[in-house]
């Protein structure tokens, strides 16, 4: 196992020691090199090339007396995951030795195989080429781990056409459109100073824990990440005992490791606990601007899985890895804040007053109303599905939770004017011991997909396996979408103060809908929905239409995505599905044809071999139970067999329409997933018939609480 390395020094001098920060940029470049890297990272402005080779000399310096012997352009393609490919530092010299070196040509642009990455059609299998651009508003860092000491370099990807082929590229460009957005209604408020206005997030992310032994023995843990077979334990989470309960010595070993190895890479992972399933848990960091809190969330998956192997354990991310207990989500926490600090969400003491908070706040309502179906896209996956209205996540319906105060603020605009706030007081605890606590102003809602928390909006669909980077490429562009309508009307309006207060009301009025502040789980909320014309997403497949929808050319607008690159990425998420449920069906068909058939039959040749041998040495004993033990046994075997030729059947058909992708897909999700329920049904039955002894998988039960 790695040495913790937290007790070699105190966390202020451990955090960020791995990072090539605005502390060591400041002390190892010159002034000038130093003020012109920190105008592009903070303001926005052009990177100048002629910087490249001081800046690229001093992080290989900084790199090599840390241990680094190579360096990776790391980026994030449509795959789910990050990727890397390491290069030395050493080049060659006419006397047959080596030098370490590290060009700016190298630091600035790198060139990965474009073709063997998710391209929805951008890319032709024999076009290859592919680029990867320095993103220097994300820091470098190094990596430890068993290959040594690696320099990362958080990079963009793009073809050779130029299309974005990564999650970054579009992120970057959102922020830049919702910045532009945001600065200019400032203006209209005064203010002459701030540069720009960001977007930050705070990705709360959500994991379950089991012995990498079981994990081992489980083909569909291994190959889909989810059991596809298991039935329900004697205990789940109904006891609601596992909740902030106490951390096991183990889990606590590996946590502290976890943190330990994000600090050194400058992520503040600040919270961690149990949550509500059995082995499920949670860790969340403070806010990061969002390009740079999206690379962290890549890196803490990473590390999760990594850190989970050194200490016996597997970390399972995929959002449902056991039926029957809550799955796993990633609550995005996203606020907007201009660079001298002031968050834009931040409603004061009297935010019936505060009308640039409310003008933002209703950017935001009107936002997520109008493009509720790009939202709920940006949250859709194979996994998710098993989720999403599910009654332990939020409904697969987009509703926003504004909390008694704001709606009550917003209750008053839409009759003409706000004049006051809901105060939250003092609460009382009955107990002369303890102290008066000061009351928020209003409850939180953990059944709404999109609540204000705050000074932030909690999307909380996101699923648990995925990059964050789409859900805000969405909430960014939705946002200064509206932001540029308002900001159109309010440069152009003759009294200023007065097309706000029209404005504000506009909102209230027109996009009330959105607002619901109830249970999200009921069906009567559900009816509710329906009556508002609220969309109800019911599956991934039905989501993925939005990105080539009327919608969606607001990313063409603001320069985020083009038509090619929605369209890729349309096709991308629907060849992921069809794959991904593909291979399910596949480990589906040989754990049951190689390992639960088996051991069903040799039970039951067990059981018909023991009432013979009764019957032969006491043919007057009652073998009743035996013999009906045997006939639910056979008879679960049959039905059994007889799905898994049904299974077969579909996924063949299935296969042959895969050159039409949108027709696959629903096949895939309405025939080839209906069966492999109706297969896993039986399959659970004979988990609770057969001898344990003979059966070849590990249990919920053991998975969930033996480690």
């Amino acid at each position: 196992m790695k040495k913790n390395c937290s007790s070699d020094g105190n966390i202020t001098t451990l955090f960020g020691s791995n990072v090539f920060n605005d502390a060591v940029m400041k002390e190892r470049l010159p002034k000038s090199t130093y003020k012109a890297l920190k105008k592009t990272i903070d303001e926005g402005a052009p990177l100048d090339p002629s910087i490249a080779d001081i800046v690229a000399n001093a992080m290989k310096d900084w790199a090599i007396e840390k241990g680094a012997t190579h360096f990776t352009h790391w980026f994030q393609p449509m795959t789910g995951v990050t990727a890397e490919k390491h290069d030395s530092f050493i080049s060659p010299t006419p006397d047959g030795k080596v030098i370490m070196e590290f060009s700016g040509k190298e630091l600035i642009k790198g060139e990965p195989d474009a073709s063997s990455f998710p391209s929805g059609g951008l890319r032709a299998t024999f076009e290859a080429r592919g680029y990867t651009a320095w993103d220097c508003t994300s820091p470098a860092f190094l990596k430890e781990d068993a290959a040594g000491v690696t320099l990362f370099i958080p990079t963009a990807f793009c073809s050779y056409t130029g299309e974005a082929l990564d999650q970054k590229t579009p992120l970057l460009r959102s922020m830049e459109a919702l910045s532009k957005q945001a600065i200019r209604i400032l203006r209209l408020f005064g203010n002459t100073t701030a540069k720009t206005v960001i977007s930050t997030v705070g990705p709360e992310q959500e994991y379950f824990l089991i012995d990498k032994a079981f994990y081992e023995k489980r083909k569909d843990l291994v190959l889909t990440g989810r059991t596809l077979f298991g039935s329900k334990p004697p205990k789940g989470q109904e006891l609601e005992d596992h909740y902030f309960g106490s951390i096991k010595e183990r889990i606590s070993e590996y946590m502290k490791e976890l943190d330990t190895e994000l600090w050194k890479l400058g992520v503040t992972a600040k919270t961690k606990h149990n949550e509500v399933a059995p082995a499920q848990y949670e860790l969340a960091p403070i806010f990061a601007t969002t390009n740079v809190a999206t690379d962290h969330n890549q890196l803490t998956m990473d590390l999760m899985r990594k850190i989970a192997a050194r200490h016996g354990l597997t970390c399972l991310l995929h959002e449902k890895p056991f039926a029957g207990v809550n799955g796993s989500g990633k609550h995005n926490n996203w606020s907007i804040a201009a660079d001298d600090g002031d968050n834009l969400l931040s409603p004061g003491s009297t935010p019936h007053d505060n009308t640039r908070f409310l003008l933002f706040l209703c950017a935001v309502i009107k936002a997520v109303d109008e493009y509720a179906e790009l939202l709920r896209v940006s949250a859709a996956n194979p996994g998710n599905d098993h989720r999403l209205g599910a009654n332990e996540a939020p409904p697969a319906i987009i509703s926003m939770f504004l909390g008694d105060q704001l709606t009550d603020i917003m209750d008053q605009l839409s009759n003409g004017g706000a004049t006051s706030s809901k105060e939250g007081g003092i609460l009382e605890i009955g107990v002369s011991t303890l102290p008066p606590l000061p009351k928020d102003s209003t409850d939180r809602n953990r059944t709404s997909p999109f609540a204000f928390t705050g000074n932030k909006f909690e999307f909380r669909m996101v699923a648990s396996s995925a990059s964050i980077a789409l859900p805000n490429i969405v909430l960014n562009t939705i946002v200064a979408e509206v932001l540029s309508q308002i900001a159109d009307r309010l440069e152009g309006a003759a009294d200023f103060n007065g097309e706000i207060k029209k404005i504000l009301k506009e909102v209230a009025v027109n996009n009330k809908r959105i607002i619901f502040n109830g249970n999200g789980y009921s069906d009567e909320w559900v009816a509710e929905a329906e009556k508002r014309g609220l969309p109800n997403i019911k599956s991934t497949v039905a989501a993925i239409s939005a990105l080539i929808s009327e919608k969606a050319k607001i990313f063409e607008k603001h320069g985020v995505l083009s038509h090619k690159e929605l369209e890729s990425r349309y096709e991308i998420a629907l060849e992921g599905y069809i794959k991904q449920i593909n291979i399910e069906a596949l480990t589906m068909l040989d754990m049951a044809k190689r390992q639960i058939l088996p051991a069903s039959i040799d039970y039951s040749t067990v059981l018909a071999s023991n009432i013979n041998t009764i019957k032969k040495a006491l043919p007057a004993a009652d073998v009743s139970a035996q013999e009906g033990l045997l006939k639910e046994l056979t008879d679960t075997i049959g039905s059994f067999n007889k799905y898994i030729a049904v299974l077969e059947k579909t996924v063949e058909e299935a296969q042959e329409l895969e050159g039409d992708t949108l027709k696959a897909a629903k096949f895939y999700r309405d025939g080839v997933f209906k069966d492999m329920g109706v297969l896993r049904t039986y399959g659970d039955k004979l988990e609770t018939i057969v001898d344990s002894k003979l059966w070849p998988l590990p249990t919920y039960s053991d998975m969930l609480f033996l480690f």
